[in-house]
Protein backbone atom coordinates (compact mmCIF):
# COMPACT_ATOMS: atom_id res chain seq x y z
CA UNK A 1 0.00 0.00 0.00
CA UNK A 2 1.36 3.30 -0.91
CA UNK A 3 0.24 7.12 0.17
CA UNK A 4 0.94 9.91 -2.16
CA UNK A 5 0.04 13.51 -2.25
CA UNK A 6 0.00 15.87 -5.00
CA UNK A 7 0.05 19.42 -4.87
CA UNK A 8 -1.17 20.95 -8.17
CA UNK A 9 -0.27 24.48 -7.99
CA UNK A 10 0.78 27.02 -10.38
CA UNK A 11 3.75 29.79 -10.08
CA UNK A 12 1.00 32.92 -10.34
CA UNK A 13 -1.07 31.77 -7.74
CA UNK A 14 -0.54 33.44 -4.67
CA UNK A 15 -2.97 30.93 -2.61
CA UNK A 16 -0.40 27.75 -4.00
CA UNK A 17 2.15 29.84 -2.82
CA UNK A 18 0.63 30.19 0.88
CA UNK A 19 -0.51 26.14 0.88
CA UNK A 20 3.88 25.46 0.10
CA UNK A 21 5.28 25.71 3.79
CA UNK A 22 1.97 23.54 4.74
CA UNK A 23 2.89 20.89 2.21
CA UNK A 24 6.38 20.99 2.90
CA UNK A 25 5.98 20.92 6.90
CA UNK A 26 3.50 17.89 6.07
CA UNK A 27 6.76 16.55 3.82
CA UNK A 28 8.91 16.37 6.74
CA UNK A 29 7.10 14.77 8.84
CA UNK A 30 5.15 12.16 6.50
CA UNK A 31 8.41 11.86 4.36
CA UNK A 32 8.79 8.09 5.22
CA UNK A 33 5.61 7.26 5.37
CA UNK A 34 4.19 9.40 2.31
CA UNK A 35 5.13 10.18 -1.67
CA UNK A 36 4.98 14.16 -2.04
CA UNK A 37 4.78 15.62 -5.54
CA UNK A 38 4.10 18.77 -7.01
CA UNK A 39 2.68 19.92 -10.13
CA UNK A 40 2.24 23.08 -11.81
CA UNK A 41 -0.73 22.71 -14.01
CA UNK A 42 0.77 25.32 -16.60
CA UNK A 43 3.49 22.80 -17.79
CA UNK A 44 1.60 19.33 -16.96
CA UNK A 45 -2.14 20.29 -18.16
CA UNK A 46 -2.15 16.53 -19.47
CA UNK A 47 -2.12 15.49 -15.93
CA UNK A 48 -4.08 18.10 -14.67
CA UNK A 49 -6.70 17.03 -16.84
CA UNK A 50 -6.51 13.05 -15.94
CA UNK A 51 -6.99 13.91 -12.28
CA UNK A 52 -9.51 16.50 -13.48
CA UNK A 53 -8.30 20.20 -11.54
CA UNK A 54 -10.08 22.63 -12.63
CA UNK A 55 -8.60 25.38 -9.49
CA UNK A 56 -5.31 25.22 -7.61
CA UNK A 57 -4.32 25.02 -5.45
CA UNK A 58 -5.93 21.60 -5.47
CA UNK A 59 -4.53 18.68 -3.04
CA UNK A 60 -4.97 15.29 -4.43
CA UNK A 61 -4.20 12.30 -2.05
CA UNK A 62 -3.80 8.90 -3.36
CA UNK A 63 -3.80 5.51 -2.21
CA UNK A 64 -2.36 2.74 -4.31
CA UNK A 65 -2.79 5.10 -7.39
CA UNK A 66 -6.49 5.87 -6.61
CA UNK A 67 -7.55 9.31 -5.99
CA UNK A 68 -9.50 8.71 -2.57
CA UNK A 69 -9.31 12.42 -1.41
CA UNK A 70 -8.63 15.84 -2.61
CA UNK A 71 -9.33 19.83 -0.95
CA UNK A 72 -9.42 22.80 -3.49
CA UNK A 73 -8.13 26.20 -2.28
CA UNK A 74 -5.70 26.98 0.80
CA UNK A 75 -5.98 23.94 2.98
CA UNK A 76 -4.88 24.21 6.36
CA UNK A 77 -2.36 21.36 7.70
CA UNK A 78 -4.40 20.10 10.28
CA UNK A 79 -6.92 19.32 7.96
CA UNK A 80 -4.14 17.66 5.49
CA UNK A 81 -2.91 15.60 8.84
CA UNK A 82 -6.03 14.44 9.57
CA UNK A 83 -6.59 13.03 6.28
CA UNK A 84 -3.62 11.35 5.85
CA UNK A 85 -3.62 9.53 8.97
CA UNK A 86 -7.15 8.06 7.52
CA UNK A 87 -4.89 6.56 5.52
CA UNK A 88 -2.36 5.35 6.22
Amino acid sequence: MSLEIIDFTAAWCGPCRMQKPIIEELETLYKDKVKFSVVDVDENQELARQYSIHAIPTIAILKDGEMVSSFVGLTSKDKLETEIQKYL
